[in-house]
């Protein structure tokens, strides 16, 4: 039997959100679970994945058994218009199978996303995303205020997930605050699903 893990997926154009994916995946690591880093193609104007079928660097491609099989997912996408990214919404459009055999029922999910100005849609994105793991019956996990980081923080950060202000030039690196909040998310998630985690057989 495999050991369980968090998947966390994400896309990222510029980097930033890549690098709040590796953040969380060491907090998850600090629960003491497995983080399995998996990302998704770039999609063309008629809809269809374009990437390569294997990415040139980064994380590998999502599966739809990288997902059935997670004990836990922390979602991240850059903000389109306050609205996650055309290529994470295509994977999940693509999801049908998981949400009537009730795969992903009662497991635990968090989202986190980075945007180019301070108020260009992070919490608005935050939730576009939550949206579709509820419709998967999954639990949603965000930030408590007990995070200290959480008041403090002068750029990115938000009760409904972590995230991260990249500026204009999508160049600011995450802040301690930022990075922080992204290794509390992680660590959170999986002490979550450790305690949900359940013995099959």
């Amino acid at each position: 039997m495999s050991q369980p893990y968090i998947l966390v997926l994400f896309y990222s154009r510029s980097g930033a959100t890549a690098q709040m994916a590796k953040h969380i995946a060491r907090g998850v690591e600090l629960s003491g679970l497995e983080a399995r880093l998996r990302t998704v193609p770039a999609v063309s104007a008629d809809h269809e994945a374009t990437g390569p079928s294997i990415p040139e660097h980064g994380a590998p491609y999502a599966s739809i058994d990288d997902l059935k099989n997670c004990a836990g997912l922390a979602m991240g996408s850059p903000t389109r218009y306050g609205n996650m990214a055309a290529p994470l919404k295509y994977f999940l459009d693509g999801t049908s199978s998981l949400w009537l055999s009730g795969a992903l029922v009662g497991k635990p999910a968090s989202v986190f996303t980075s945007t180019a100005s301070l108020h260009g849609g992070q919490e608005t994105t935050l939730l576009s995303m939550m949206m579709p793991l509820l419709h998967h019956g999954m639990l949603i996990s965000g930030i408590p205020y007990s995070e200290s980081a959480l008041l403090e923080t002068r750029g990115g950060g938000t009760p409904y997930g972590a995230s991260h202000h990249a500026g204009a030039d999508s160049k600011r690196a995450l802040d301690e605050h930022e990075i922080a909040l992204c290794r509390a998310l992680g660590q959170r998630l999986g002490n979550i699903a450790q305690k949900l985690e359940t013995p099959r057989g």
